[in-house]
């Protein structure tokens, strides 16, 4: 079995990847964070042989994968270490602060022929997968429309790096609804968002936020409000419109706070008088961790590139960067222009490998 090694040993780490990677099988051999202690501490719960307080004696200790859980300004270092070891790598989102650091990570594993996987779960999820198939197989024909209307309560201020953020919300949250629409509807071309607080909250960034993305033949809405304190009438849904029919989702992580329940989706074609939501097994926490890893095995076994490599998700976190560009300037932001300055004033190129739309795989189908 091909080893892997974590780095963090933070609450989702305990929360999520070691409960998802046990389920799956996974061999976690070893655990390092700088509190040596809370690293002891999760080995010994979760049966990991040997436990470190420095990334570096992690990397050198032998596992042949690394896995980085730790904030996002200090995760390119420990990646570049972890590349320069010649250990295949998933990073968590966003994996970067800034677009040329983040390309930074992405070259160096690409010159030394090391799988890089970015960890955007939310992919796996059972609602995202599913509505995944549907579009791709053609239910619903073209896809014309997509929203994410997320209007929950979190208390960011648990998490002290969050709390001192000054971005939060696009940058750790709506990230994952930017990397779902790109997997669901393809590239947008341009974008337009907002971003507020609440008057009561103790955190720093952004809490509430708005984002249009235009595609070519698609518009797509990311409405998220973490102020919302009336939990029986909190909701996290996903709507896709298309040309012959409509598919509804729910988030279910984000029902029965803390505990969730089970995502669900409905599909009605045009004229339909009546459509059944259906419950989806499995869950986005913990159970999607799984998915970025397998992925990341699979390469470092010899199979293709991670769904979510590196240099894919450059344009997931170019959306996220444009997003505050277009709320500082009040103005809409042309992606591949935005993107591809920025890339381009470091000597980095914007092609590579990334995700199919699932636009163009109806049609290779076809």
């Amino acid at each position: 079995m091909i080893s892997i090694g974590i780095v963090g040993a933070g609450a989702i780490v305990r929360s999520s990847h070691l409960p998802a990677y046990r389920k799956a099988g996974f061999d976690v051999a070893a655990v390092a964070d700088v509190d040596g202690e809370r690293a002891r501490a999760l080995a010994s719960e979760f049966g990991v042989q040997r436990a470190y307080d420095d990334a570096d004696a992690l990397i050198a200790s032998g596992v042949d994968v690394v896995d980085i859980a730790v904030p996002a300004e200090a995760q390119p270092e420990i990646a570049l270490a972890a590349i320069a070891a010649g250990k295949p790598v998933l990073c968590q989102k966003p994996f970067a602060l800034s677009l040329p650091e983040a390309a930074r990570v992405v070259e160096a594993a690409e010159q030394a022929g090391v799988p890089l996987a970015v960890n955007q779960q939310m992919r796996w999820s059972p609602l995202v997968r599913r509505a995944h198939e549907l579009v791709t197989s053609g239910v619903i024909g073209e896809p014309e429309r997509l929203a994410f209307d997320i209007s929950i309560h979190t208390d960011f201020a648990q998490w002290e790096f969050l709390r001192r953020a000054p971005r939060l919300e696009f940058l750790y949250h709506s990230i994952h609804y930017l990397d779902a629409t790109r997997y669901l509807l393809g590239e947008p071309t341009r974008l337009t968002a907002w971003a507020g607080r609440a008057i009561e909250q103790t955190t720093i960034g952004e809490t509430r936020t708005l984002t249009v993305l235009e595609l070519p033949n698609a518009i797509a809405t990311i409405s998220a409000d973490h102020n919302d304190r009336a939990r029986p009438l909190n909701r996290a849904e996903l709507r896709i419109v298309g040309s012959r029919g409509t598919i509804v989702g729910e988030i279910g992580l984000f029902y029965d706070a803390p505990h969730g329940r089970p995502d669900r989706i409905g599909v009605a074609l045009r004229d339909d008088v009546e459509a059944e939501m259906q419950t989806l097994p499995g869950a986005w926490f913990p159970d999607a961790f799984a998915g970025p890893m397998s992925d990341l095995l699979a390469s470092a076994a010899g199979g293709p590139e991670p769904l979510t490599n590196g240099r894919d998700n450059l344009r997931t976190l170019a959306l996220v960067l444009a997003a505050y560009e277009s709320v500082e300037r009040q103005a809409p932001i042309d992606v591949q222009e935005w993107t591809s300055g920025r890339l381009e004033a470091v000597g980095v190129a914007q092609g590579g490998s990334v995700s199919t739309s699932p636009i163009e795989e109806k049609e290779e189908h076809e």
